[in-house]
């Protein structure tokens, strides 16, 4: 879902001083479409809003992050997530991008500055694949209108042949 105010972007994070850290940072980075849930489960209520990016911490109270990744695909299957956790473990990281998750960005000094390199990329992507989509779909007329205007001059040349210069 978009608006007038860009791409909207859920933050999932149950540490209110970084959440407000977050939210402010990609206001300031030009994401002002941005709204903050300290848990998966309020998350996931709000899912069939269709965001675009969820900013996701791994662990929460309740669900992890992981759980909401799983269900989210199931109520908003375009939402790009982004892990921005604590846990500077590999096989956490592996596991969220087994389940589709974009990336996984430890939180550390240069953190936001990658989320919001990582934000920009998949907005860039999303709009070469629609773009590719028009592309394609152009073509795929072009032939099409071809095809008929050829089928149309066939037919014309045949019941018509004296106008064509034809004699059968």
């Amino acid at each position: 879902m978009q608006n007038n105010k860009g791409p909207l972007i859920f933050v999932v994070e149950d540490n209110p001083v970084y959440s407000k850290l977050v939210v402010s940072y990609l206001k300031t980075n030009k994401f002002l479409n941005v709204e903050a849930f300290s848990t998966g489960e309020e998350a996931i209520k709000a899912m069939e809003r269709q965001p675009r990016i969820v900013i996701q911490d791994y662990l929460l109270d309740g669900m992890n992050g992981i759980e909401v990744l799983k269900r989210t695909k199931k109520i908003a299957p375009e939402a790009q997530f982004i892990f921005l956790s604590g846990q500077d473990s590999i096989d956490i990281a592996i596991n969220t991008m087994k389940y589709g998750a974009y990336d996984y960005i430890v939180k550390d000094q240069m953190a936001l500055k990658k989320l919001v390199n990582k934000m920009t990329k998949i907005l860039s992507i999303t709009q070469l694949e629609k773009s590719n989509k028009r592309y394609r779909t152009g073509v795929i007329l072009f032939f099409i209108f071809l095809s008929l205007f050829i089928v149309v001059i066939i037919a014309m040349a045949i019941m018509y042949p004296e106008t064509f210069g034809l004699s059968f």
